[in-house]
């Protein structure tokens, strides 16, 4: 029985609507679990209601000369309005978003060094209200403005969206700030896309958040029709079809306009699929793959603005070459409300079918938890095996140490690249800004890697990762053969009221996630450089592509 099919069968798409768990789980602790987690099912219909708030701030703020947003978030808090701002952007006379999702001090110095405090506001984002990542951010940058406005006129630009009742919202009326926007309880991080945390930020850079929901509106009544005329369970089936015929890497391919929405569906599938041994690796493509050496364990999802001809065209090749390609078209940037919708129902039905629970993310906790214990000093990482030139290499999990020991960079990657089998997929995990000077040798290395060796590269900015595909990697089968990248840089920033800097965060965030990588025997390879310069991070990517070609 085909996936379409069963869900037909089960009821799947009636029994969603009306949020029954039993869907998901038969443990009854479970099912009250994900009754607590589908408020996302009616976000779009119900998002109007908070029209008015969201203009009357996004005017209000521009008459007091905002000239930037900051917003200061991780994974579902951060990456929607991450896509919006990078898709259709601010419209004149707004201003600008800046989405900080890292610890790098580097990327942070970098941002504050081109903010003028006078214009600045700033959204601190957390659903739990717990999330170190924002929270040690907010204590920088309150400093920061602090210090340039004085404190209480620096605690008026600073916004707060989290869950009713949080620590966050604790804090923010501790220390005066603006005020808060409350999100939903029911709907977990990576639903949350159409909730303020998603459109918040755009009504504060002036995107057309009323045309941008009205769409979702139509995809989210379409979404609760019967299969076949349901375009949520027709994505769900070709996943899950697609999976069951071994073709467990969904490549995303997008028109260059839309590639950021890619950074959104990645969290989304990874995270909600990945677990228990079970798994759906989302692969971003930074161009369409060649078709002659494309297939193998693939479906590929085109996501294509309609005036795309370039890519159409690739699509129709691709399909007449026997590729599994499942094609979706939209007009405008807009259309990525009902896009979210889409992939949403989409995910929550693959969860179904797949046999796992898409609403929760049992991995997570423990990479959060080794960071604490390093942090603490009550734990450390695998040690680095050998000295390369300056840069640390340590083979971890089920990777060993090559005997002899490596004798340069491209050979330790070369024992790394040795070790995947034909079934696996290569993640590079790098620990640096996001920021071309940085990612764009990283993605000239994936596309030689890929080509080399035929199978799927997945580039992960760190920590950024951690709450987006960390699940899978942890969770999900043991197919990921991971290149840990971090650097020993001299870049730093007191955290006001804690005891760590914020280099010594973003180096314990990529430490415990080494730990807990290696505990759960995946295959690890880290290079640490001894700075964190842009040409450092480019020398390594350019040996990267030489011992994959080589």
């Amino acid at each position: 029985m085909g996936s379409l099919e069963r869900i037909v069968e089960a009821d799947a798409v009636a029994r969603l609507a009306a949020r029954d768990a039993s869907l998901f789980s038969d443990d009854v602790d479970a099912r009250i679990a994900v009754g607590q987690r589908l408020g996302w099912l009616d976000l779009a219909s119900k998002a109007s209601a908070r029209f008015p708030l969201l203009r009357n701030l996004a005017e209000a703020i521009r008459s007091e000369g905002a000239t930037d947003v900051v917003l200061l978030g991780m994974g579902g808090s951060s990456l929607a309005p991450l896509v919006l701002s990078r898709v259709i952007g601010s419209a004149p006379g707004y201003p600008r978003l800046h989405v900080l999702d890292t610890t790098s001090p580097i990327a942070l110095a970098s941002l504050l060094q081109t903010l003028d405090p006078a214009g600045v506001f700033v959204i601190v984002a957390s659903k739990s209200g717990t999330t170190i990542e924002p929270l040690s951010l907010y204590a920088i940058v309150r400093g920061w403005l602090d210090d340039a406005l004085g404190r209480p006129a620096a605690g008026r630009r600073f916004i707060v969206i989290t869950d009713p009742g949080s620590p966050l919202e604790k804090l923010r009326q501790k220390e005066t700030m603006r005020l808060t926007l409350s999100a939903p309880p029911t709907v977990g991080g990576r639903y949350s896309a159409l909730s303020l945390f998603g459109l918040a930020p755009a009504a504060l850079i002036g995107i057309d958040i009323e045309t941008l929901v009205s769409r979702a509106a139509v995809m989210e009544a379409t979404c609760k029709n019967e299969a076949p005329e349901n375009p949520g369970a027709l994505l769900a089936a070709r996943i899950a079809d697609a999976y069951d015929d071994g073709r467990d890497k969904l490549s995303l391919v997008t028109s260059p306009a839309l590639r950021p929405f890619g950074l959104w569906v990645e969290q989304l599938i990874a995270e909600s699929l990945g677990k228990n041994g079970v798994g759906v690796v989302p692969v971003l493509e930074v161009e369409p793959p060649e078709i002659a050496s494309s297939g193998g364990r693939r479906l590929y999802a085109v996501v294509r603005l309609r005036a795309d001809s370039a890519l159409a065209s690739w699509v129709e090749e691709a399909l007449h070459a026997g590729l599994d390609v499942v094609e979706l078209v939209v007009d405008d940037g807009l259309d990525l409300g009902a896009e979210f919708v889409r992939w949403e129902f989409a995910t929550a039905l693959a969860g179904f079918l797949l046999g796992v629970n898409p609403f929760d993310e049992p991995n997570v906790a423990e990479a959060k938890r080794a960071t604490a214990d390093i942090l603490a000093g009550a734990a450390s990482a695998p040690r680095a095996c050998c000295d390369l030139d300056g840069t640390w290499a340590t083979f971890a999990g089920g990777l060993a140490a090559p005997d002899p020991l490596p004798a340069s960079r491209i050979d330790a990657v070369r024992a790394w690249l040795a070790s995947a089998r034909a079934e696996d997929y290569l993640a590079m995990l790098v620990y640096a800004p996001d920021d071309g000077a940085y990612l764009e040798p990283f993605e000239q290395a994936a596309s030689a890697v890929e080509r080399a060796t035929g199978l799927p590269v997945c580039l992960e900015l760190g920590p950024r990762y951690l709450h987006s595909t960390g699940q899978l990697h942890k969770g999900g089968p043991n197919t990921g053969v991971f290149l840990l990248v971090t650097a020993r840089d001299r870049t730093d920033f007191i955290v006001p009221g804690e005891r760590y800097t914020l280099a010594a965060l973003h180096r314990a965030q990529a430490e415990g996630d080494l730990a807990t990588l290696a505990a759960h025997g995946r295959r690890v390879l880290r290079l640490d450089l001894p700075t964190g310069t842009a040409d450092a991070f480019s020398a390594l990517a350019r040996d990267i592509a030489a011992a994959a070609l080589t």
